[in-house]
């Protein structure tokens, strides 16, 4: 699993050279709760391979390596058609799966209607063949 928001922004202040409180305040935790969170989040399997990864990286020279790809605004302003953008955007994938699963419940309005989906006039128009039939409706006359 990826790496949530706040543990993104802890991980890159401890980097920076922050403490665990500073860090945590940093990442958005309260000022009063922040040495606790700081302790819990260094213990956070997804955040010590973080903070591993980049130490390494540090010590050795490299770049860092490359966290997932982010939200690009230049591919989205290429789709004209949102619906388009959804569909690509859900199969790419390159993109975190939350995001593939947000464009996927955003695209099914376009691709399926709800079940009870019908406008006033469809319902009456259909309450009113409904009523046509049976024994009181009109007869065909040969």
């Amino acid at each position: 699993m990826a790496l949530t928001g706040k543990k993104r922004l802890f991980a890159n202040a401890v980097l920076a050279g922050k403490s665990n409180k500073e860090a945590a305040i940093a990442a958005g935790y309260s000022p009063a709760t922040a040495s606790a969170a700081g302790s819990r989040l260094v213990k956070d399997a997804e955040v010590a391979e973080h903070l591993q990864k980049h130490k390494k990286a540090k010590e050795t020279g490299e770049a860092p390596p490359a966290d997932r790809p982010s939200f690009d605004l230049s591919q989205a302003m290429a789709h004209k058609d949102p619906r388009a953008f959804l569909l690509a955007a859900m199969n790419d994938v390159e993109l975190e799966p939350k995001l593939r699963i947000d464009a996927a419940k955003a695209l099914m309005p376009f691709e399926f209607a709800k079940m009870g989906e019908t406008g006033k006039k469809d319902a009456k128009q259909a309450a009113a063949e409904k009523a046509g039939t049976g024994r009181f409706g009109l007869r065909a006359v040969k």
